[in-house]
């Protein structure tokens, strides 16, 4: 990978609407952000500051979800440095990443049913951000 392309911003988005708090936004697009592939080891994240000000926020809700991913593994902060994806993957077993897996799809259909969106919609979106994933590679 090209220093241009590891060192290419990530902007993380807030949904005030959603519900879900903005620690957990975070952890969730950071993690969203490996699985489509637009982040990879070696990444550098914003620093906790910019991202608390880009978003107008507080610090600590930054601080907060930086600190679960890296308890999680994904996370490496490197003092002075800053904060990138880890080179490490996370093991699971397969048994518990299906069940993981199919516990965050039934919780992601649920809410998006309760919205008013179809599984047909779901698929598109999904398939759409896949593409999106692979173009930014």
């Amino acid at each position: 990978m090209s220093n241009t392309a590891q060192n290419r911003s990530f902007e993380f988005r807030l949904d005030s609407h959603s519900g879900v708090p903005v620690y957990r936004q975070i952890i969730d697009q950071v993690l969203g952000g490996i699985a489509a592939g637009t982040l990879t080891a070696g990444h550098q994240l914003p620093t906790v500051r910019q991202v608390a000000v880009d978003l107008s926020i507080n610090p600590n809700t930054v601080v907060r979800a930086y600190r679960e991913l890296e308890i999680r593994g994904v996370l490496e902060t490197q003092q002075g440095t800053g904060t990138f994806i880890s080179q490490q993957k996370v093991k699971h077993d397969e048994v518990e990443r299906q069940r993981q897996l199919a516990q965050l799809v039934g919780e992601f259909v649920s809410r998006a049913g309760a919205a008013g969106f179809t599984i047909e919609e779901l698929q598109e979106q999904l398939h759409d951000r896949s593409i999106d994933g692979k173009k930014g590679r």
